[in-house]
């Protein structure tokens, strides 16, 4: 037994933790950990709040910008953060939201039908975590603007200057608490990586970054037309494709899947996946209901084929999608994130059932074309026999080695994907 505690332990022993300072005590439940991840993590909390803006529709441009006193900069163009009086605070919204645990637009009757912070924590927790902290607000001919000082209020929202009626945004500055953080300097690379990747989930917004720390004066702009395809284009900058990204999009019950993929010559799978803007790092079921389905539709059509003949054993998930890669994104009203990081996602039955649905119905369709291309380019009205010698021969299959199993596979999903004989 463990050496007993000489302290009384009584109803004084309980302690209460006022406001925010559950948050200064404990910051590794909140952004996960004190060092330069958790550091970089407030910015990507009051980024994040931004891009929430963008899916309801208000926001098309963000910038991020690292000032040169070590403190930064997040600025939108949406709606901006209420300034009317609460009704149950009897304090300004704006203030609720930096100020209070729990408190947001984001809990289902708020002006938010998607969103990737649920919690109503993040620009709270941000406050809580800096020196200090002033938002500033655009909204209806007027600017207003509020300090807080370690979570604290320094003095009352107040109106500091006027702007055009239709000039509307929020812009957030602060300047980490280096009593909490092991270090105090963000990590730029990590944060542009970030943006650039937010840029490609959200085709129709720009974001800005700016360094403006001495040496290191930096300044990019994310904007991807082309969206996850894109992305899974950079992914696969270095290596070498075996056919073009397949890309499809569709929505049931309110839940959006967004997909892209493309095989390369190579034995690993990369997938990534997505819930509202959010890299779900553990996975999640909306990746799980994608590489059931689309194994199930390869073997489908790898049996009506021909390929695979009634004694083959079917091909395993890690055989149809050796040479992937993937970005699956899902947007979706009510999701379930395990902890404030977001790191895996576990809205079970929609998700999965929604990207099952999608990917089975557009990678049939796909292969549907690619089973007609082969009828075409091999002879018309041939049979599946000839069509399977033609391609056979198209990727020189080797001897019934595991290897060539592989690459035999590897042609065909080429084959049916690429396109390879309609160049």
């Amino acid at each position: 037994m463990a050496e007993k505690v000489q302290q009384q332990y009584n109803a004084s022993s309980i302690s209460i933790l006022e406001g925010l300072e559950a948050v200064r005590k404990r910051p590794g439940m909140y952004i996960g950990s004190v060092s330069t991840k958790g550091l970089n993590h407030l910015i990507y909390e009051i980024a994040d709040n931004s891009v929430d803006e963008h899916l309801a529709g208000y926001c098309d441009t963000i910038s991020v910008t690292l000032n040169n006193d070590g403190s930064a900069t997040i600025t939108d163009n949406g709606r901006g953060i209420p300034v009317g009086i609460h009704p149950k605070a009897g304090i300004p919204a704006v203030e609720v939201v930096f100020t209070i645990l729990h408190a947001g637009g984001k809990f289902g009757d708020g002006g938010y039908k998607i969103s990737g912070g649920l919690h109503g924590v993040g620009a709270s927790v941000v406050n809580a975590l800096s020196d200090w902290l002033e938002v500033r607000i655009k909204t209806g001919g007027i600017i207003y603007e509020q300090r807080y000082e370690r979570g604290k209020v320094c003095y009352p929202l107040r109106e500091c200057g006027t702007c055009r009626k239709n000039d509307t945004g929020t812009s957030v500055t602060f300047l980490p608490d280096a009593t909490i953080f092991e270090k105090t300097e963000f990590r730029a690379e990590n944060i542009k990586s970030r943006l650039h990747e937010t840029a490609y989930l959200n085709p129709g917004l720009t974001i800005i970054f700016e360094d403006k720390r001495t040496g290191m004066e930096d300044k990019e702009t994310f904007h991807e037309e082309e969206g996850i395809t894109a992305y899974v284009k950079a992914l696969d900058e270095d290596k070498e494709p075996v056919c073009d990204v397949i890309y499809y999009k569709g929505s049931k019950d309110g839940v959006e899947v967004e997909c892209a993929f493309q095989f390369v010559d190579e034995f690993q799978e990369s997938i990534l996946g997505f819930c509202n803007n959010i890299y779900t790092q553990e996975g999640g079921t909306h990746i799980t209901g994608f590489k059931t389905k689309f194994t199930t539709v390869i073997n489908q059509y790898a049996r009506e084929l021909g390929i695979l003949k009634d004694k083959d054993a079917n091909f395993t998930g890690s055989d149809v999608r050796n040479g992937m890669t993937g970005i699956i994104a899902v947007k979706h009203p009510e999701p379930r994130f395990e902890g404030q990081t977001n790191l895996h996602n576990t809205e079970a039955e929609h998700n999965h059932t929604n990207s099952s649905y999608q990917t089975e119905n557009e990678v049939g369709q796909v292969i549907d074309y690619g089973n007609r291309v082969i009828r075409r380019k091999s002879g018309h009205g041939c049979s599946h026999n000839k069509a399977q010698r033609h391609y056979c021969r198209a990727v020189k299959a080797e001897a019934l080695s595991d290897l060539a199993r592989h690459r035999q596979l590897f042609g065909f999903l080429t084959l049916i994907l690429l396109k390879k004989f309609h160049r």
